[in-house]
């Protein structure tokens, strides 16, 4: 497995995230401002995307790490681990000092195994739970 990073949205990111977000979990997702700004990692199994995600700084929490998705058949085999170390590991290298990211409450496990705590209460994105998490770096 290999990672990529994007300094501009590609297609195969956004194929992942349209396959993950929009029709397995029926939210909307299409590229916005934050994808002009943003990096964006694609993790690759030979020449096959099997996940993104993409960071940016925000002036009041810092970097974000966000849309991050594994597809569906690739998800429990350490892909989702291997992507945020790679994405840590650049932060590091930029001396960013912690990460922050608004996790779909049904994912909050799988990132507290990966080194992130809640940092906030719990609210609503699209109809659906969400916690603010952080990871020091």
């Amino acid at each position: 497995m290999k990672v990529k990073l994007y300094k501009s949205l590609p297609d195969a990111a956004m194929q992942i995230r349209t396959e993950v977000f929009v029709v397995e979990q029926g939210f909307v997702d299409s590229p916005d401002e934050v994808d002009n700004i943003a990096l964006h990692f694609v993790a690759y199994d030979a020449e096959r995307a099997i996940a993104t995600c993409r960071i940016f700084q925000d002036g009041k929490r810092g970097y974000i790490l966000g849309r991050f998705a594994v597809i569906k058949s690739y998800r429990n085999k350490g892909v989702g681990s291997y992507l945020l170390d790679e994405v840590c590991r650049a932060l590091k290298d930029m001396r960013a000092p912690y990460i922050k990211l608004h996790s779909q409450y049904t994912a909050k496990d799988f990132y507290q195994k990966n080194g992130f705590i809640e940092c906030a209460e719990p609210e609503y994105e699209q109809n659906a739970l969400h916690v603010w998490m952080m990871r020091t770096l």
